[in-house]
């Protein structure tokens, strides 16, 4: 899990990152301090939350960060698109990631 969560929230971070300057031309009726605020806290949080990752409440942290993602999708729709596929890499992350762990810690 360590891994690969760590991979979709660093990817995560960065998409945050370059869709700022999509966000402002396609976002014409928001202001562009907000929508600059929002996908720089966005990418914060995904770079704090790469430290809670290992930890047991990591996942549902992830969770939550792929929600507020998917939220950015009511400033700039295609981010509804976007914000889903970081979710579903996300639970391939955890499923994936939670078995690799236990095989990778099973004796032999």
């Amino acid at each position: 899990m360590r891994v690969l969560g760590s991979t979709v929230l660093a990817l995560e971070a960065i998409m945050l990152l370059l869709a700022i300057p999509v966000a402002l031309t396609v976002s014409r009726s928001q202001s562009t301090t907000m929508v600059v605020v929002v996908f720089v806290g966005l990418a914060i949080l995904c770079i704090l939350a790469l430290g809670a990752v290992a930890r047991p409440q990591g996942p549902a942290v992830g969770w939550v960060l792929q929600a507020l993602v998917i939220a950015t999708g009511f400033l700039v729709p295609v981010m509804f698109v976007l914000g889903a596929v970081f979710a579903l890499l996300w639970f391939a992350a955890v499923r994936l990631g939670t078995r690799a762990d236990r095989a990778r810690h099973a004796p032999r």
